[in-house]
Parts: C-alpha cells; structure tokens; sequence
C-alpha cells in the first residue's frame, strides 16, 4: 500500500480522500483512497460490482460523490470544475457518439466545443484520424461504425484537446484484435510523452501487459495499489488480485454441485 498522507502532491496525477457513492440504499463505493502517479499507465482493476465506474465517475464530474473528495493534478474536481474538465480525457464504458455526424464531423464539434481553434482542430483530427486507422471511413457516419471504430473515435476524441490525464473504462471491451492493437500502441505514446492514463479493467492479463502501476478495488474499497511488480508480489497478478478480493479458485462452484452439468441425458 502507499502512504496516503493529506495533501497531494506534484508527482500525483489523481488523488482521492474517501470517496463515497451511495445509490439509493447500496453503497457502490464505501470510501475509496486512490493514489495514481504521473505520468503512469495505471490500471484500476477489480470484480464486476467493485465501484471501478463509479468510482472513475466522480474522479471526472460525472457523478458528485456523497462524501470524500477527488483531485486530478492537485485540482479539486468539484470545487474547480471547469479547469479539472480541460485537464482529463475520458472514455468512458458505453460510450454514446452523436452517431449521424461522421468521424470527422465528431472530432471537428468536440474540438470546437473545447474551444479550439478551427484550423488547429482540422489539423489534430486528420493526424489522429490517420494515427487511428480511420482515415478511409473519416466521412463515414457514426452510426455505421463497427464496435472496433467506435472505440478508436471515440479515444481520438478524448485525446484531441492534449488532456493531462486520460481515463478509460474497459476500453477494450468488443475490440477486434487488429484495433486493439492500434489502441495500445497509440495509449503507449501517450504515457512516452509524460500524460498519464487510468485504465479500468477486470481482464487482469491486459492489465499486467499494459500498466506500470495498478490499484486493486474490492467491496467500494482500495485494498492494494503500488507498482505493478510490488502488487503481484511474485505472484501473476490475476493469483495476486483473487488473494486480495478474497475469492477463491472455482468462484464458489463447489464439486457437490452441478453433478448433473455434462452428463448424458438418460
């Protein structure tokens, strides 16, 4: 675990101070401390139903937490929401694309929305664009998009303003492998430069490959977090992450049951 003191500090990209998310009666995040470096590729990983998205939701003013507080590059999200949105690229799971404008048109609104200069956006879009092996199908609608293409416009999208800091939600979630490819490679030059990424994922196998740094949550909670090696601790992560959530092999599936399950029917 890292020492969680009371202030961020420079060489935190994101902080949080007991971050709490009730909905209704359930508590989906039970007050979550997390510490993501800068310029670290880090990756947020737990069961489904830990409070990843909600947690990442709050991190980027999408949901106002109940209690606790969230701060990227030392910048509190809820008290300077404006400079904090300028700061983060999200992209987030279930991503929804204005789907009757091309990908270009879509790049053009969201970088004319974030203030950009028309010719300067034209310039970054046709780059990201080419980058993302999307320049044939640039004047194609949205809405014909496969799975694939969707995530890599919408990840051109998130980057197209130079965030400080990019989150992604199981950005790889339906990807042909082909995309994916080019999602990595494009996230990999993007931590070359210094920006940081926070990447959340239950496929514990990507995350290994992919993050330097990784933040387990279970039950709302951070229960680990460091560099990548100092996590697993000699272990694979995905042994690591079940000793942590305290699950065990089979996932309750015990040899008493499911006798019926592959047998011949009579």
């Amino acid at each position: 675990m890292t020492d969680m003191g009371d202030r961020p500090t420079l060489s935190e990209a994101v902080r949080t101070y007991g971050l709490v998310k009730r909905f209704g009666g359930q508590v989906a995040v039970a007050g979550a401390d997390l510490v993501v470096p800068k310029g670290s590729f880090a990756g947020l990983v737990g069961p489904n139903g830990a409070g990843k998205t909600t947690t990442l939701g709050m991190i980027t003013g999408l949901l106002r937490p109940d209690a606790g507080v969230a701060t990227v590059g030392g910048a509190d999200v809820w008290r300077d929401p404006v400079l904090v949105k300028s700061r983060v690229g999200v992209l987030p799971e279930g991503l929804r694309l204005f789907e009757r404008l091309s990908g270009r048109e879509l790049l053009m609104y969201n970088g004319r929305l974030r203030g950009i200069p028309t010719g300067e956006v034209a310039r970054r879009a046709e780059e990201l664009l080419k980058v993302m092996d999307l320049a044939g199908s640039a004047d194609k609608l949205v809405v014909d998009y496969s799975t694939g293409m969707r995530k890599k416009i919408g990840l051109a999208a998130a980057l197209l303003h130079n965030p400080e800091v990019l989150f992604l939600d199981e950005p790889f979630e339906g990807v042909d492998p082909v995309s994916a490819d080019t999602l990595i490679e494009v996230l990999r030059r993007y931590t070359a430069s210094g920006s940081t990424i926070v990447f959340s994922s239950h496929v514990m196998e990507l995350v290994e490959r992919l993050c330097d740094w990784v933040s387990v949550m279970s039950r709302g909670q951070i229960v680990a977090q460091g560099p990548t090696a100092q996590v697993r601790g000699g272990l694979t992560l995905n042994e690591a992450f079940l000793r942590l959530v305290g699950a065990r092999s089979g996932h309750g599936a015990s040899e008493e049951g499911l006798s019926w399950l592959g047998s011949s029917p009579a």
